[in-house]
């Protein structure tokens, strides 16, 4: 059993919680993920680990509330257990002295992205992270962004925080103005990270993504995740998350990440009240 030993609400229904998970903290680095179960009978739910404390034994987990399992997950508070804590899982990102990295977060995508950027900061890069949101109320770890990054810039759609528009436009305007960029590391939602990697392809910028396509196992066994990159079948929970955006499929990830909606709205329907 695992302990919940604080619990935040970041945003509308995005929450964050650090368990207590002593050998995971001590061993996890940037970019990697842990399968979570809220008790018995629950999901296995991946979550990227969006900060490691080894020194009070716990992970910080950041999620938002889409699904039945992750809305129960929400229901939980401080002082409650989760049954199981498997981690740390995947390949960590690949971290170095560069010159200029762009690290881009998308909504939830902006805490995993949060320890990449610590990391490349540092390892003596200078690096810019572009945040993105719907609106200002739902952007999350604005300050920690800060802390990780040399410069920060962020936008909101509805133009209600930072510059109106979308994360490719602030990205399009640092490759305009002559920035000499050596890797973009884009985390969020699959049609963000698809338009960035449109974007860089044309300049020849590296561009490396974190996927989060369904999982069970985590182990390589069930296949559930795999994907296609650069035309071979990979394996996100042993081979990645991070890939190289200019050979994912995402045509194929977007359609494998809808393979479940009729189910995962029937399970909502069924949740008599959250924390059941």
């Amino acid at each position: 059993m695992f302990e919940i030993k604080k619990k935040t609400t970041l945003a509308h229904d995005v929450h964050s919680i650090e368990v207590e998970a002593s050998y995971i903290a001590s061993k996890t680095l940037p970019g990697q993920f842990v399968i979570i179960k809220i008790n018995e009978e629950g999901e296995r739910i991946p979550l990227t680990i969006a900060d490691s404390h080894p020194k009070r034994g716990t992970v910080t987990l950041i999620f938002q509330e889409v699904g039945k399992s992750t809305m129960q997950l929400g229901g939980l508070s401080k002082g409650d257990f989760l049954e199981d804590v498997v981690g740390p899982l995947g390949i960590p990102s690949h971290l170095e002295k560069l010159g200029l990295v762009v690290c881009i977060g998308g909504g939830i995508g902006i805490a995993p992205v949060h320890p990449v950027a610590r990391g490349f900061k540092n390892a003596g890069s200078k690096v810019i992270s572009i945040l993105g949101a719907r609106s200002r109320d739902l952007l999350i770890m604005e300050k920690e962004m800060v802390k990780a990054s040399t410069e920060i810039m962020i936008c909101t759609d509805d133009g209600s925080y930072g510059q109106k528009g979308f994360v490719t436009n602030l990205l399009e305007d640092l490759i305009n103005n002559g920035s000499p960029i050596d890797l973009v590391v884009a985390i969020g939602p699959v049609p963000m990270m698809e338009a960035v990697c449109k974007l860089t392809k044309p300049f020849e910028i590296k561009t490396m993504v974190s996927l989060n396509p369904i999982m069970v196992d985590g182990t390589g066994m069930c296949g559930a995740c795999r994907v296609t990159v650069a035309g071979k079948t990979k394996f996100v929970c042993v081979e990645g998350p991070d890939f190289d955006g200019h050979q994912v499929d995402f045509a194929e990830l977007r359609l494998r990440q809808r393979m479940y909606l009729k189910e995962e709205r029937e399970a909502i329907e069924s949740l008599t009240y959250i924390g059941e």
